[in-house]
């Protein structure tokens, strides 16, 4: 009855047959126990992870950019560097950028039957001393990144994690990890164990992995449930520093909204950083923001709010307080809502600037 009243409160429509089966997996359905995206005797009514899951998908870009292959990313910016350094030298010398020699070619060809079918064991020193050459993403566009086997992937990740600066590192992340993940979890439903420890292990410049993984996929609109839950792992295994974690905070509740930012949000708000107050302000601006939103919330969303009221409701203003009160008038739900109100009501709040202190007696 819950969900019959939470989808007839809503504009939603009920959908079809055919737009079930195209929008929610064949999954047995929890409420039943019924191979069915379906159960219920009014109609087509969605079991609990298939709403749940249709939700998000609301909220999803529906007019995402097309999506290009590793190779024709790469090429597109060895072509655009290669372009500006060719015209710089030729207004300097006027002599064109040299090609590279024939018998390194052969030697980086050699390199990708390696790593097409590399397993275990030593890895050519001639990849090794990729990181520390002014073209290295012309050489590794000759490796073609995208025929490297996962433990070849996790190889390459650890050298080029430790080896590069950070704005590189942060294009290899981009550019090369990321597809590559991406894809192996839309292909498989699940991610490799190599890259999942690729993944991690790239979290040792945690700046780099936050501004070519964590946003990135987050402002592409189309990170789905999966993708957020299992790249979210990493981020309540390991430790961040807070410095990292807040701006990444920061910039995750000031992006547009999709069902994955929930997610990565309730994770960092739920290892209890000492967070800066303009990284708390702007959480609170990013949920009352919703005040005017009139579609229905995934229970994600709902959870993230708790979490922050769970963690940081001594450090919430009055104002802030009464703000976030008055926001479960408009989105509430019938389990999560009353802890939230709970949890803003008995509790204290942060010393209002110009507030006279309170003599104890």
């Amino acid at each position: 009855m819950q969900l019959e009243d939470s989808i007839s409160s809503s504009n939603l429509k009920p959908p079809t047959e055919s737009e079930w089966e195209n929008a929610v997996p064949r999954q047995r359905c929890s409420m039943e126990g019924m191979d069915l995206p379906f159960t219920g005797k009014k109609g087509w009514e969605p079991c609990s992870p298939c709403l749940n899951q249709l939700t998000i998908e609301m909220f999803m870009n529906k007019n995402p950019p097309l999506r290009r292959t590793l190779a024709d990313i790469i090429m597109e910016k060895i072509t655009e560097k290669q372009t500006e350094v060719e015209t710089a030298l030729s207004e300097l010398s006027g002599c064109p950028m040299p090609q590279l020699d024939p018998r390194v070619l052969e030697v980086y060809r050699g390199v990708r039957e390696v790593l097409s079918k590399y397993r275990s064991g030593k890895l050519p020193k001639a990849f090794k001393i990729i990181p520390a050459l002014s073209n290295w993403e012309q050489i590794l566009y000759i490796t073609e990144p995208e025929t490297w086997t996962a433990a070849a992937m996790y190889q390459a990740t650890r050298i080029f994690s430790s080896n590069l600066k950070e704005r590189m590192a942060q294009r290899f992340y981009n550019l090369v990890l990321l597809p590559r993940i991406r894809d192996d979890i839309a292909e498989y439903k699940r991610l490799n164990f190599h890259l999942y420890m690729a993944l991690k292990k790239a979290l040792f410049k945690p700046a780099a992995w936050f501004k070519g993984i964590l946003i990135p996929l987050c402002e592409s609109g189309t990170c789905t449930l999966r993708e957020a839950i299992i790249i979210g792992s990493i981020l309540s295994k390991c430790s961040i520093p807070v410095l990292h974690s807040s701006a990444a905070l920061l910039k995750l509740a000031e992006m547009q909204y999709s069902g994955a930012n929930s997610i990565f949000l309730r994770l960092l708000i739920d290892k209890k950083y000492a967070l800066p107050f303009r990284v708390l302000d702007a959480l609170v601006f990013h949920f009352l923001a919703f005040r005017t939103d009139q579609r229905l919330l995934p229970v994600l969303w709902h959870q993230s709010f708790l979490a922050l009221a769970q963690r940081y409701k001594e450090d919430l203003s009055s104002e802030q307080k009464e703000a976030l009160l008055e926001l479960l008038k408009f989105h509430s739900h019938p389990q999560i809502s009353p802890e939230i109100r709970r949890e803003l009501m008995n509790s204290k709040t942060r010393d209002v600037e110009g507030e006279q202190p309170v003599a104890m007696e």
